[in-house]
């Protein structure tokens, strides 16, 4: 009797576990099937990664369902043990279970998608993954200036869109207002050179205020928010050492570096040949000559 209970739990045993295998490849085909339709059916390239995304986390929870429903007389017995080591799994994997509810948080919320530059957990770049548990950033800055690469890949807990800011440079207004500072001598011609750094800003940068402006009214009706203007401005204060223009203008979040050079390059061609009378200003130090001290030293003859 004992010999032929044991028999057929191996029996039992054996068969669940075939049934699994079967189960468990039949639920990966699928799955392979669904994500490779999605590029006939889903044109957009964030739309088809994220149902790539959804599609596979769905096979996880199907394949788990699949295994309880199958071990359901052997799970019966350890419903009690679960629920009290549920309790202890869950404060352990806290930081997990944070994470994952902040994934689905950046999907459903469009805080941000693959392709966007972001600033998060003080990490910022380029998103070009969304893990389940991880965000990874091509970062940009630390040691190197104008928003370029660094070359370093770092991955970011989803659990930071719930501590703190996330920052978006891409999605609803992909442009920065930038500005750069141009001083100009005392006694130079002033409204030449104002008159040139705003034709240079308005030559440089017209095109991308233009696209700005039209981003800036979409913002304008989505959210509450000025009417800002996103044209070049130029504007002068007289300091102790020159006179300094500001020039503050609008510029796609991927061309400050690039667009900086132009406008300070054009700038400087103009103004070297234009015929008034302008120089620009540096700091300069003047030598002072020290005071003859005299000293006389009397002896003391004795």
């Amino acid at each position: 009797m004992e010999d032929s209970i044991v028999a057929l739990m191996s029996n039992l045993l054996l068969t669940n576990v075939v049934i699994v295998l079967i189960g468990i490849t039949f639920i990966v085909v699928i799955i392979k099937l669904l994500q490779k339709s999605t590029s006939r059916y889903v044109k957009d390239h964030d739309n088809r990664y994220k149902t790539r995304k959804m599609i596979n986390v769905l096979g996880y929870i199907i394949a788990l369902i699949f295994i309880a429903i199958v071990y359901n007389d052997q799970l019966g017995g350890i419903t009690v043990v679960l629920g009290v080591a549920s309790a202890g799994i869950a404060f352990a994997l806290q930081e997990v279970i944070i994470s994952i509810a902040g994934w689905i948080s950046i999907l459903v919320g469009n805080i941000f998608k693959t392709g966007d530059r972001i600033k998060m957990g003080g990490i910022k770049g380029d998103v070009i993954d969304l893990g389940i548990l991880r965000t990874t950033i091509m970062e940009v800055n630390e040691w190197v200036d104008g928003d370029l690469y660094n070359g370093r890949i770092v991955r970011v807990a989803n659990s930071f869109v719930f501590k703190e800011p996330v920052y978006n440079y891409s999605n609803e207004f992909p442009f920065l207002w930038d500005e750069i500072k141009i001083p100009i001598k005392y006694g130079s011609n002033y409204k030449a050179a104002k008159e040139i750094v705003s034709k240079v800003g308005l030559e440089i940068t017209g095109d991308y205020a233009n696209n700005a402006s039209q981003h800036w009214n979409e913002m304008v009706k989505n959210f509450l928010i000025e009417d800002a203007s996103t044209q070049p401005m130029v504007t002068l204060i007289a300091n102790d050492n020159w006179v300094e223009y500001t020039l503050r203008y609008v510029t796609h979040y991927r061309a400050r570096r690039t667009t900086k050079d132009l406008l300070f390059t054009k700038i400087l061609e103009e103004i070297d040949n234009a015929p008034e009378k302008i120089q620009f200003a540096s700091a300069t130090f003047d030598l002072v000559d020290i005071p003859t001290v005299d000293v006389n030293l009397k002896g003391n003859n004795k």
